[in-house]
């Protein structure tokens, strides 16, 4: 079994320090010795889960990074990521219309 490095860290942030999460073995042992027990729900049973597979080949890192991020936002470690503006050569369009369109001569 061998360790399975997700495509990016994850950083948690627990009450007296933060710790970085980078595979699923570590993962698996945050979840398992740091998660508090009041958020270990359906979230969490789901990330462990995922941990394991990645471990033993079921299921992809990226999997196990999606789920193990989820939990851990609905543990309320980890901060929602800010959206960054979206860029765009398009008009924005409103309610299905171009800005150059009008309701003028639709009946």
């Amino acid at each position: 079994m061998n360790d399975v490095r997700f495509p990016e860290p994850v950083t948690l942030e627990f009450s007296p320090a933060s710790r970085k999460v980078a595979s699923s073995f570590e993962a698996l042992e945050c979840l398992d010795q740091q998660w508090p027990h009041w958020a270990r729900g359906g979230s969490w049973r789901a990330a462990a889960r995922a941990c394991r597979d990645a471990l033993d080949g079921w299921r992809s890192a990226r999997d196990a990074h999606k789920a193990f991020l989820r939990a851990a936002r609905r543990a309320g470690l980890v901060l929602p990521a800010a959206r960054a503006p979206r860029k765009s050569s398009q008009p924005r369009m409103i309610g299905a219309l171009r800005p150059e369109m009008s309701f003028i001569g639709w009946q």
